[in-house]
């Protein structure tokens, strides 16, 4: 049976050049980069060397770089750290936000704050007039995501952004679909604060940044020793941070090429399935959009029920996001762009790698197609909506 994987959005392999590099501090180089000895010193030359080449990367300072345990840390710091410490009792995030913004979001709710969580139109974009309207004199944080992790819309952080610096307020953007995947210049973008993660990149699992503009000073999160200069604490977690910086490196240097593959890719199996499979709807911005997402409707059917027998058949992929997997609630990014409830549980994310080939394609959309066409056969939802087209 072929084992074709197709959820990169929820995460990738870790590159092998990634591994080697990373060994070397699990066996050899293995002192705690806190240490004052000969041990620790090299650990945290490590330490500062792979900053210093992340935030190369990235376009930042060094210094303005933070290593935190992934993306949900670094989302959640942004915000109750910015929330917490400023006399602002107003925040304001995209209603499209992954599950660690929407979750903090609610959690602040319930202490007191004030929350906006903004519409999006019915391709997944915040318009800028939108923010503009939302902002209060007492809003202190906007977050807002660079591109979508179920429906991959790439959103202009640019202007939104901007729009809150006329304001004075801080802008935060949870970056972690977008970096390794698109070019991303943090102060091109002009953010305050932004989160990527190493596993959506090729590189090792819990490991993540959180650059935070110089100036920009949020109360601690995670409290303990004087590491990430005191804002941070807990032992620095040397092997991951180097394997982040070099799957960063890899990613960037082969941007351009990875992007037009995959693209490709993704281009083929959409066309394929707009034409070859009816009653399916294409979800989300069709241009501005990540080269490895598509996320489709099937009409009648269950999104989970479609998802197993691809699985059966070897194939992965997701009912939206890896993190809220496990509930029965429809995906409220799809509910977000106005996809009805009923809708919204017949749908998949497919989501590419550059190790995927036009073969796995093709073979995925031949499952998707008897899959379909099987499950519709059994579905009462279909056989209403054929006999009520009979008598029309």
């Amino acid at each position: 049976m072929k084992r074709v994987y197709l959820d990169h959005s929820a995460t990738t392999p870790i590159e092998q050049s990634v591994l080697d590099e990373m060994m070397k501090y699990f066996l050899e180089t293995y002192g705690n980069a806190n240490s004052m000895h000969s041990f620790g010193r090299e650990a945290a030359y490590a330490v500062d060397n792979s900053r210093r080449k992340i935030a190369e990367l990235i376009g930042v300072s060094p210094n303005e770089i933070y290593f935190t345990s992934g993306g949900t840390e670094s989302d959640n710091w942004a915000i109750k750290g910015i929330a917490q410490k400023n006399r602002g009792r107003h925040v304001i995030l995209s209603n499209i936000e992954h599950a660690a913004l929407i979750e903090t979001g609610k959690q602040l709710r319930e202490q007191g704050y004030e929350v906006t969580f903004l519409a999006v139109n019915d391709s997944g974009i915040i318009e800028p007039q939108a923010l503009r309207k939302a902002i209060k004199d007492n809003t202190c944080v906007i977050s807002i995501m660079l591109a979508n992790n179920e429906i991959g819309v790439i959103q202009p952080i640019k202007e939104l952004a901007a729009i809150a610096k006329e304001r004075k307020v801080l802008f935060h953007t949870d970056a972690v679909q977008a970096v390794g995947s698109i070019p991303v210049n943090v102060k091109d973008l002009g953010v305050d604060m932004l989160t990527l993660s190493a596993h959506k990149f090729y590189g090792p699992k819990g490991i993540g940044v959180l650059y935070i503009r110089n100036g920009v000073k949020p109360d601690k999160l995670v409290i303990g020793g004087h590491q990430e200069r005191t804002m941070r604490g807990g032992t620095t977690n040397v092997p991951q941070i180097v394997g982040l910086a070099k799957a960063l490196e890899i990613a960037t240097e082969n941007l351009q090429s990875n992007y037009k593959k995959i693209k490709k890719l993704r281009d083929h199996f959409v066309k394929r399935i707009l034409e070859e499979v009816p009653f399916v709807i294409y979800n989300g911005d069709t241009e501005n959009r990540l080269p490895q997402n598509a996320n489709f409707t099937f009409e009648f059917i269950e999104g989970e029920s479609l998802m197993l027998r691809l699985d059966l058949a070897g194939i992965a992929c997701s009912s939206g996001s890896a993190c809220s997997s496990g509930s029965l609630e429809p995906s409220h990014v799809l509910l977000a762009i106005g996809v009805p409830i009923e809708k919204a549980h017949g749908s998949l994310r497919f989501s590419f790698g550059k190790n995927n080939t036009i073969e796995e394609i093709d073979y995925t959309v031949d499952i998707i197609k008897d899959a379909v066409e099987k499950l519709r056969v059994m579905s009462p939802l279909f056989y209403e909506f054929k006999e009520g087209s009979k008598n029309v």
